[in-house]
């Protein structure tokens, strides 16, 4: 089994000034400590280094070399697998923006659901809601304090902390 993580959960994680920061550096950690591939889209970890070093956005960004060190102890991880368009993804991107209809800002979302379709994983922790357009995708937010259950029951997903 295998899942891909989106960038948002990592920017949590690395922000400590935000309310759910606690929670998203216990998710990666149990990530990291866990047995299931890891799935880390390049794209993800693109998003992941732009936010995380933008002083717009951090109070106190992260220095270019911390973020890469981060992004460098998850790709090291065993079950950690990078991912990155193969053969024939536009065709793919094709299929999942008709389902999608992508505009604006959600073209980014359509870029990593046709990716992860692509390489056949079907589970996605995220905090963006966007991401559930995509009946092939089981979306969860893992820094919500409930259980989380989508697509008919087919996965559940325990608290982060």
């Amino acid at each position: 089994m295998s899942f891909a993580i989106d960038a948002n959960i990592l920017v949590y994680a690395s922000d400590e000034s935000s309310a759910v920061h606690a929670r998203a550096v216990a998710f990666v950690r149990q990530c990291a400590e866990g047995s299931e591939t890891l799935c880390l889209a390049w794209a993800t970890l693109a998003a992941y280094l732009r936010i995380a070093t933008h002083p717009a956005v951090f109070r106190k960004p992260l220095t270019a070399e911390e973020a890469m060190a981060n992004v460098d102890s998850l790709l090291r991880l065993p079950h950690a697998r990078p991912l990155g368009e193969e053969e024939d993804f536009w065709r793919t991107y094709q299929t999942v923006a008709r389902e999608g209809r992508p505009r604006g800002n959600q073209v980014p979302d359509t870029f990593l659901a046709a990716l992860l379709r692509q390489h056949g994983v079907a589970t996605l922790f995220t905090r963006d809601r966007d991401f559930r357009r995509y009946d092939f995708l089981t979306v969860i937010d893992p820094l919500e304090s409930a259980v989380q259950e989508r697509r008919r029951g087919r996965y559940r997903a325990k608290e982060a902390v």
